[in-house]
């Protein structure tokens, strides 16, 4: 008798303990997810807590299970191969010192955001952090914007060409082109959501999107304005012409209103300036490396050192090249082409993934006309509501994902907006956020 009182006693202990745990994970995933773009250190801090969390949750909670997810195995591998790749660099101490400090926080935040998010409660709380993150990095890049921020000594521009470019915002990233990465992210989760949305939040999604449309054009950024482009009209052809047309209203406002801007966007058809004379030069010493290397590469976050042993074009001026400004080149130089395979895989299964998720649900009123017999009460009506609104949700989350995902994929050709920190850490989240939604949606239409 005093035995089982124990064992129901500890039991209770562990139920207790292990739902916790799992607040503190959900709160570190809000919390990172919030901190990303803000203050990347503050990030993995919360990270760690999260995955400590974890941890503990598998331990003393038995209900507690780690789910597998669609592209677990490309995931590992990439790691795996990574890893493997230290023993080719040419200094093995400084390529796994950046490897441990880097890698195992992009998997633990797709390990942590995985196992976590189950529910489509759970994944509009991660939604609404991004959300307000956004909105103050928006908001900070137009106070740059008003009150100015000279960047005529920084490299971002070729001065000669662009004579009248002095000023280019980046808000709280390290430079315009990041940001303007992020604000494609923002801007496509925004277009995702809109038509999932009750209407105040959908309002908040339209002020969200122009927003980061006004400060991606604030950025100057060539390669990530042309990649919106293509992709918001792309999808205004094929689902919403109200977004081809906006798109095409804001462009064109936006041209005629910046000479400026719309004389850096033509660049790229007219002319050639240095920055892209740079990235040519980059990108042919780069398939010099992978022709020499193509197994395990030159070595993990080792490009800067090797470069200089295929520069043709600086020819040893002082400056360092940290990266080949090309995802798919740089991945398959530092870690071979095994392991930029793997992690075309888990990038390209990922953004697939997004667009296989059911998008079925229909119109408010079909579906009350369909349930007019079984709800018998207004509860009954107030829960189907709440169900109806969860899969919309989820269809519009997705597909917001899928537009993301895109857009990292083009831009990933003209540069490597990954070698940052932040920018992968958003990465590997959305990636796991795409397993969540889609694991999400499944289990609701089976239900």
């Amino acid at each position: 008798m005093g035995e089982n009182f124990q064992e129901r006693r500890r039991a209770r202990r562990r139920r207790r303990w292990g739902g916790r745990m799992a607040r503190v994970m959900t709160y570190a995933v809000i919390a990172e997810a919030f901190l990303i773009p803000l203050a990347p250190l503050a990030a993995m801090a919360v990270l760690l807590v999260g995955g400590a969390a974890l941890l503990l949750r598998l331990r003393i909670d038995p209900s507690f299970h780690l789910r597998r997810l669609p592209y677990d195995a490309p995931a590992l591998l990439f790691v795996v191969i990574g890893l493997l790749s230290v023993a080719a660099a040419p200094d093995k101490s400084f390529s796994f010192y950046n490897f441990y400090h880097l890698v195992p926080i992009y998997a633990l935040t797709y390990l942590l955001v995985g196992q976590t998010l189950r529910t489509a409660r759970e994944l509009q709380r991660i939604v609404l952090a991004m959300a307000a993150s956004a909105v103050i990095v928006i908001l900070y890049g137009f106070y740059q914007f008003i009150f100015g921020i000279d960047i005529s000594a920084m490299k971002w521009v070729d001065g000669e060409a662009f004579p009248e470019l002095s000023k280019r915002v980046f808000s709280t990233w390290e430079n315009p082109n990041i940001l303007a990465g992020y604000l494609d992210i923002v801007a496509c989760l925004a277009v995702g959501l809109m038509a999932a949305l009750p209407r105040g939040w959908r309002i908040l999604a339209i002020l969200i999107l122009v927003g980061a449309l006004a400060c991606l054009g604030m950025t100057y950024a060539r390669g990530a304005c042309l990649v919106i482009a293509v992709v918001l009209a792309g999808y205004g052809v094929l689902r919403d012409w109200r977004v081809l047309a906006g798109i095409v209203v804001i462009g064109a406002g936006a041209l005629l209103f910046d000479p400026v801007l719309a004389d850096r966007l033509l660049s790229v058809f007219t002319r050639v300036d240095t920055s892209s004379e740079m990235r040519l030069a980059f990108w042919e010493s780069t398939i010099a490396m992978i022709l020499d290397h193509p197994f395990l590469g030159i070595g993990w976050g080792v490009y800067f050192m090797v470069y200089p042993e295929y520069d043709f074009y600086l020819q040893g001026a002082p400056v360092q090249i940290v990266h080949a400004h090309n995802m798919y080149l740089n991945y398959a130089a530092e870690i071979g082409v095994p392991g930029a395979l793997s992690f075309l895989w888990f990038f390209f299964g990922s953004l697939t993934l997004a667009f296989r998720t059911p998008r079925k649900t229909p119109l408010w009123e079909a579906e009350l006309a369909a349930h007019e017999s079984a709800w018998k009460t207004l509860a009954d009506v107030r829960a189907g509501l709440e169900r109806w609104r969860r899969r919309r949700f989820t269809e519009g989350l997705s597909l917001g994902l899928g537009l993301a995902l895109i857009s990292v994929a083009l831009n990933g050709i003209t540069d490597h907006l990954l070698f940052n920190i932040p920018s992968s850490m958003l990465l590997w989240m959305l990636a796991a956020m795409t397993a969540a939604v889609h694991t999400a949606a499944g289990e609701m239409k089976e239900s």
